[in-house]
């Protein structure tokens, strides 16, 4: 039983599930070798477990991205600023020390030294800082926002590079098998046993192999470059990535995937929008009251030689502006707030749903291609072959047959890396689904092929 609290991508024992066709294929070319063989395995393990220790998991990969991100970091800082901007509002306006000389003359002259402190009336300071605490609250949603987009960009790119590694073993076995199949027709036109077209044939279908083989690296190169960008590398990443273990998991419905839409970053980052907006009206608001100017001083007068105490209060008098604009740009700021979270709801609910039926859909493909399809290209193509031999097909007849044989299992590692994309998107749209728990894209059993 997999933990409630756990996300798995549809890939259990993936390794063998994609490696099984490139099995097929090898138990292909057992009836073209001339001399016996033992059987391959049909769920051939992967060559190198020198190779093994040195690829990147997972885990790993998002926990590099997440140190060497540079967006991340960028978004880090953010917290930083607010930090700072809290700080700052909860700060005491300054005193203001001034100085007033009157008269030239000494004998005649009056001098006035006073302190004048403002004090903010209408709430103005707790309503600055709670505007911060807000800000802060955003910069905080955003980071998680970017961190949970983050995780689904390397999913996605690991899976990427997984499905292209595949690929890539698919087509060296296909090549191989092309090669066997070109070399039985040239050693069948030498015994005069078919035409030298048939060879000439054989030849193009193995040209063509090459070039899906060129192809696969050049997709496995590119995906390794797409995800050592994502913890900020220009240049791709050296070395294969690592198979995760995937226990098997129930999936769940698109309708509880939606329940847990609420508690999406993009979601909970609207939210706290709607909050700071409320908070920068709360700051317009309280602008609406003057602040009050206390002033505290002294006054010498020379012609009398006496000094005076000065006492001094001031208040603009809020006759024409009463912060009415900013005030009532500030409401439709929080209104503006509101209907955008209307908007993303609406937005991640489609996408929520799109993704979810993506990754049932390729889940049932899946199956179908395991245990209906490929099973059958590869009687088809057994059969053809051994016929071939025997002289009761033409070659056109195999060629036929290992087209549709290669085909289904390309089909079926493009499927594979549908599964993971979907998946990645709900990840994406629903946050770090491990704290959420229960979510389990589509898994896939392995079952031997009588």
């Amino acid at each position: 039983m997999s933990s409630p609290n756990s996300f798995h991508y549809p890939l259990e024992n993936s390794m063998r599930s994609i490696c099984f066709p490139i099995g097929l294929a090898l138990l292909c070319a057992q009836p073209l070798l001339a001399a016996a063989q033992a059987p391959a395995p049909l769920y051939p393990e992967l060559k190198p477990s020198s190779a093994q220790s040195s690829s990147l998991t997972l885990e790993a990969a998002i926990s590099r991205a997440f140190a060497s991100n540079p967006g991340l970091r960028a978004a880090g800082r953010d917290l930083d600023i607010a930090a700072g901007q809290r700080a700052q509002a909860g700060a005491f306006p300054n005193p203001e020390l001034s100085y007033l000389s009157e008269g030239i003359k000494k004998d005649a002259r009056t001098t006035t030294v006073q302190v004048n402190q403002a004090v903010e009336l209408g709430g103005k300071r707790g309503a600055r800082i709670a505007l911060a605490e807000r800000e802060r609250d955003v910069a905080s949603a955003d980071l998680a926002t970017y961190r949970s987009a983050l995780r689904a960009d390397v999913v996605t790119a690991f899976f990427d590079v997984l499905t292209a590694q595949e690929r890539l073993l698919l087509a060296h076995a296909t090549q191989e098998l092309s090669q066997k199949v070109t070399g039985v027709a040239a050693r069948r036109v030498i015994a005069g046993k078919i035409s030298p077209v048939e060879e000439t044939r054989a030849r193009v279908a193995e040209a063509s192999t090459k070039i899906e083989l060129s192809q696969a690296a050049n997709d496995l190169a590119l995906a390794k470059r797409r995800l050592s960008a994502t913890w900020g590398s220009s240049e791709p990443m050296v070395g294969p990535v690592e198979t995760p273990a995937m226990p098997a998991g129930v999936n769940p419905t698109t309708d509880e995937l939606l329940a847990r839409l609420p508690a999406a970053p993009q979601i909970m980052r609207s939210r706290r929008e709607i909050d700071r907006q409320k908070a920068q009206a709360d700051v317009e608001r309280s602008r609406r009251y003057p602040d009050l100017t206390v002033s505290l001083g002294s006054k010498r007068d020379e012609q009398i030689g006496q000094r005076q105490t000065v006492v001094g209060l001031a208040i603009p008098f809020p006759l024409f502006d009463r912060n009415q604009g900013n005030l009532a740009s500030a409401l439709r700021r929080t209104d503006k707030a509101r209907d955008e979270l209307l908007a993303v709801q609406n937005k991640l609910s489609a996408e929520l749903a799109q993704a979810s039926l993506r990754m049932n859909a390729a889940a049932s493909e899946l199956a179908i291609l395991r245990d209906e399809i490929l099973p059958g290209a590869h009687s088809a193509y057994e059969a053809g072959t051994r016929g071939f031999e025997a002289g009761k097909f033409s070659f056109m007849e195999v060629l036929d047959a290992q087209r549709t044989l290669f085909q289904a299992k390309t089909q079926y590692v493009r499927a594979l890396g549908e599964s993971h994309r979907a998946a990645a998107d709900i990840e994406r749209i629903i946050g770090n689904v491990e704290q959420h728990g229960g979510l389990t894209p589509p898994q896939l059993q392995n079952k031997e092929m009588q």
